[in-house]
């Protein structure tokens, strides 16, 4: 028993074993993995703060419990049949290096354009 419930806790909690190990940039499997907690504990403070008054919120706890389900094992999902899906934005670019140039205001209070290298990633902490 002790090593099904090791096993089952790893299985879901366990980045380098869950589903989201596909996911290979390791901030956004952290960002998931932060996303379904807050979810979870939103879940099951519904759940114990409300349930015990009424039929109604209880009901709704339930709903809200099997959406978490869901949502949780449909993200696991696409983490391991698709982990591209979890591609936000390839490199970091500031919005002037997206467009290949920076605008800024020259000494004399010109509007100067500047080109920039196309092999230079940008960043703003260069």
């Amino acid at each position: 028993m002790r090593q099904f419930v090791y096993d089952s806790w790893n299985a879901i909690m366990d980045h380098r074993v869950n589903p989201l190990r596909h996911i290979p940039d390791l901030q956004v499997r952290h960002m998931v993995m932060q996303v379904l907690a807050f979810m979870w504990s939103s879940i099951f403070a519904i759940m114990i703060a409300d349930s015990v008054f009424a039929f109604g919120v209880s009901a709704i706890a339930h709903v809200i419990f099997v959406a978490g389900v869901i949502i949780t094992v449909a993200t696991f999902k696409v983490a391991e049949h698709n982990p591209k899906a979890f591609y936000f934005k390839k490199g970091y670019h500031s919005p002037g290096r997206a467009r290949n140039q920076v605008m800024y205001l020259s000494g004399e209070g010109k509007l100067k354009k500047v080109k920039l290298d196309p092999n230079d990633p940008g960043g703003e902490h260069e």
